[in-house]
């Protein structure tokens, strides 16, 4: 298996991705689950053709230090990669702080990586009990509950962000959501609105929203 980083994506620049930080952002390829309101299908399969190396951003990222201020690997879910760690070894050797967008699918690589990260946006979609209806992955809530904790006692900014499509997630359990993360410490949650026009579950555009 390839050591080098799997790319399925790049922005070369953005304002909004990392909070308060000029970035870049790697969009990692691969992801184990297939959530109903994903808008990034093309993402999901661990291996496919791209247009994107890895050393080649490298060597664009080289040539913007000073102009960029962080690097944020998203995905796909970049934590699936066992290339993940040495690609931040190498964007944090360019002088760049790095920043991660994750589902919290791995929590051990996560716990790993926290000392080379500068801020986590951290997926949380459910209930841990409600997870599979939304990943189509059985038994796929507890490990964003214990990243979910996990960021919280190492004190890294964080943002936690919510998808919601109200026909998945009802105004009960985003109460239970926001109870839970209390309970962690976590006072704030994004809710962010599902696009279900370019969701890999189409019926979506067929309920409320």
């Amino acid at each position: 298996m390839s050591n080098k980083l799997r790319v399925g994506g790049f922005t070369s620049f953005t304002a909004i991705d990392f909070p308060g930080e000029l970035a870049a952002v790697v969009f990692c390829q691969g992801c184990p689950w297939r959530c109903r309101y994903c808008h990034n299908g093309d993402l999901l399969p661990a291996r496919a053709p791209s247009a994107y190396d890895w050393d080649q951003i490298l060597t664009f990222l080289d040539c913007r230090r000073g102009l960029l201020d962080a690097v944020v690997f998203s995905g796909g879910e970049p934590t699936a990669q066992s290339a993940l760690e040495s690609a931040i070894a190498q964007v944090r050797k360019l002088g760049f702080k790095v920043g991660l967008h994750t589902a919290g699918i791995y929590p051990r690589r996560l716990s790993r990586l926290i000392p080379s990260l500068d801020w986590v946006g951290l997926d949380i979609k459910a209930m841990p009990e409600n997870y599979p209806s939304i990943t189509g992955v059985a038994d796929s809530g507890a490990a964003p509950w214990q990243c979910a904790e996990l960021l919280a006692r190492s004190m890294m900014p964080l943002q936690i962000r919510l998808t919601r499509h109200p026909s998945l997630t009802t105004d009960t359990e985003l109460n239970q959501i926001r109870n839970k993360l209390h309970n962690l410490g976590i006072e704030h949650l994004e809710v962010q609105r599902c696009n279900s026009e370019q969701a890999i579950d189409q019926t979506l555009k067929l309920l409320p929203c």
